[in-house]
């Protein structure tokens, strides 16, 4: 005979909601272990680069120091009057002020180069400086110009000198724009996480620099799929109220579904507008699209159009919950081509 008991179903019921809470908050700090570690990696990747670049530059930079100094002495050696000491400095101020003002293609400088190669042998100086010189805005009417004002002697150690001054102020510049763009990168994840932030005070969010700092940090994915990643926030986008660091987890989880749906040469576009009063954030990509019989239970947990331990089905749900407790709304829209 069936027997019911009122008190072991309640009791029955808690234990099963406690389970399923804690099921829950568990699963939930896998996902954001896993977007930590995809951020991590990501992060390593793009500082690598810099990092890297500095290093090579202030090896090169010890031995470009010795040339120099070498250089210097060379040309204090050749006894320079006033006016040729004016000529120099010119082409010298020329070459340290910046680098070429137009970006050449790689065979629009390997012409240059060797253009300059050519007159350095024809008034026979050392055709090693060549790299260095066409590095810089240099001319050869400068250099002509330069040469009809010195001897063969003071020519060729003037260049030398304005060659090595030119090559050291360009390692330098090498190392600060490294240096910079690993501050940058700090700065961004700093912003992204909200590393000086109360964990949960709402406050006013720069929703602008959320999206750039969140770009910030996903631009080795993104190079990695050779992915052209557009953003369009409007300057004037004002605040918003909530927390920054579960917006950029946001825009976070968003912008790292749209890489995934992309293809390698794909595109992303994050725009930023008010629109009826609301401040609207739109993360757009050019994948396959979400098929119309399954966009209604993307936002599900444990849901996926991800194959087989490529996704938890977390990602949208944590999504859609950060910005419910943002007092947003998040709604999807797709078709092949554009979601």
């Amino acid at each position: 005979i069936p027997i019911e008991c009122p008190h072991v179903t309640s009791a029955l019921v808690h234990v099963m909601v406690d389970r399923a809470r804690a099921f829950k908050q568990s699963d939930l700090q896998v996902e954001k272990m896993a977007s930590l570690g995809k951020l991590a990696a990501g992060l390593a990747h793009e500082l690598n680069n810099p990092a890297s670049a500095a290093t090579r530059s202030a090896q090169l930079l010890a031995n470009a120091l010795v040339e120099s100094d070498d250089a210097s002495r060379a040309l204090g050696a050749s006894e320079l009057d006033d006016d040729e000491l004016a000529v120099i400095e010119r082409v010298r101020a020329i070459c340290l002020a910046t680098t070429a003002t137009t970006i050449m293609s790689p065979l629009e400088r390997a012409d240059r180069e060797e253009a300059i190669s050519d007159w350095l042998m024809d008034h026979d100086v050392d055709d090693t400086l060549a790299e260095s010189i066409a590095e810089t805005a240099v001319t050869i009417d400068m250099l002509d110009e330069l040469a009809g004002s010195l001897a063969a002697d003071k020519l060729r150690g003037a260049l030398r000198w304005v060659a090595a001054g030119c090559t050291v102020r360009g390692l330098v510049r090498d190392i600060e724009r490294a240096a910079s763009r690993v501050h940058t990168l700090v700065s961004a994840v700093k912003g992204f996480t909200y590393m000086d932030h109360a964990a949960a005070t709402p406050e006013p969010v720069d929703v602008r620099k959320g999206l750039t700092d969140t770009l910030a940090v996903m631009g080795a994915k993104a190079r990695g799929k050779s992915v052209s990643m557009i953003v369009d926030v409007a300057e004037d986008l004002p605040k918003v109220r909530g927390l920054g660091g579960e917006l950029n987890q946001v825009w976070g989880n968003l912008v790292d579904n749209a890489l995934d749906a992309v293809a390698d040469g794909g595109r992303v576009t994050v725009t930023g507008r008010v629109e009826n009063g609301k401040v609207v954030v739109r993360v757009t990509d050019n994948g396959s699209g979400i098929p119309a019989a399954v966009q209604s239970r993307i936002f599900d947990p444990f849901f996926t159009t991800k194959p087989v331990g490529k996704g938890t089905g977390l990602g949208l749900d944590i999504v859609r919950r950060l910005v419910d407790r943002n007092n947003g709304l998040i709604e999807v829209d797709s078709e092949p081509g554009r979601t």
